[in-house]
């Protein structure tokens, strides 16, 4: 028995078993399929964060106090300055999408062109901008020591301003023989990565600086990280200090707990690759409008699919930014 087809009315391509969906097409259809799968993964991704920082609640750190950078305003604290410019460049790319479509629907090729390419100058913004935000996180500003049980120890001065390593750690000459291959174990035993000051020397100028007091990673009841004295600064440090931490991996991270940063570097991560995916479609897609494909087809749903997709990545964002960074 032969099944029956029914053809769109745009693109002439066949639905099997007779009937069209919601009166959209095969693509559109299976567009929405994906956006709702993918939502779900990011749902996952979102609400996993939502349980560890709330286990950590604690000891979690202030997004206000990590992402204080701006680009060529070193030193200038600017909290989530730059993380609300980059969703504003984001938005404002779903803004010229919508009106691509439009314009597609009215069989307007040029402005379907100008539209998509001021889309693909966002969106390669907002991915730079992003690569630049990692660079800095991972890059750190300050320093920190972390302690034997994994905790964090940041360093102010007298007035709660927060110190670098860099501006008190007194150096020590050391004849330090480079780990090789030919010595077997030890050579495994050489650390990934180096920092620039060991724990012997940030002790050492931290007991010469007396203005210097240690901030913990755990939060007082106002949700404000604990701020040891000047003499219980000093003992924890000598006593419970392992090792220098500078910038976060997925190991170590001197803003607080490492959860954090494993949950940043995967949940934007993931955000990223799909704006990065999505500026490479929607080039192919302009290309495609310049050379007329569409005008041919006469139809611009493929324009119109591909926002869908890109709507979807704005509003992903919008969830991210506000769990991550706002809340």
């Amino acid at each position: 028995m032969e099944a029956t087809v029914a053809k769109t009315g745009t693109e002439g391509k066949t639905w099997g078993g007779g009937t069209q969906p919601f009166n959209v097409s095969y693509g559109k259809m299976m567009m929405w399929f994906f956006i709702l799968s993918d939502a779900l993964t990011f749902s996952g991704f979102i609400a996993s964060y939502g349980f560890s920082r709330f286990k950590f609640i604690d000891a979690w750190p202030i997004a206000d106090e990590v992402f204080t950078h701006v680009p060529f305003l070193h030193g200038v604290p600017a909290p989530m300055y730059y993380v609300a410019f980059m969703t504003l460049v984001l938005i404002f790319s779903s803004v010229t999408m919508v009106l691509a479509v439009d314009a597609g629907h009215k069989m307007q090729q040029s402005k379907v062109a100008w539209y998509m390419f001021f889309t693909i100058i966002g969106g390669g913004i907002f991915v730079g901008s992003q690569a630049w935000e990692w660079a800095t996180f991972i890059k750190g500003d300050y320093g920190a020591v972390e302690t034997n049980g994994g905790r964090i120890l940041q360093f102010l001065d007298t007035e709660g301003n927060r110190v670098a390593l860099a501006d008190f750690a007194s150096p020590i000459p050391t004849d330090r023989v480079t780990h090789e291959r030919k010595n077997g174990v030890w050579h495994y035993a050489e650390p990934t990565t180096r920092t620039t000051y060991d724990i012997a020397e940030v002790q050492k100028g931290f007991v010469a600086n007396e203005n210097l007091l240690i901030r913990t990673q755990y939060l007082d009841q106002d949700g404000h990280p604990i701020v040891l004295s000047r003499e219980a600064s000093i003992e924890k440090l000598m006593n419970d200090g392992k090792f220098v931490v500078e910038g976060a991996n997925l190991r170590h991270n001197e803003y607080g707990h490492p959860l954090f940063a494993d949950f940043f570097f995967f949940i934007t991560g993931f955000h990223g690759f799909h704006v990065f995916s999505g500026v490479v479609i929607n080039v192919i897609i302009f290309f495609n409008v310049i050379i007329g494909t569409y005008e041919r087809r006469k139809s611009y749903e493929m324009v119109e699919k591909v926002g869908l997709y890109w709507h979807f990545v704005d509003l992903v964002w919008v969830f991210v930014f506000t769990f991550f960074y706002l809340v």
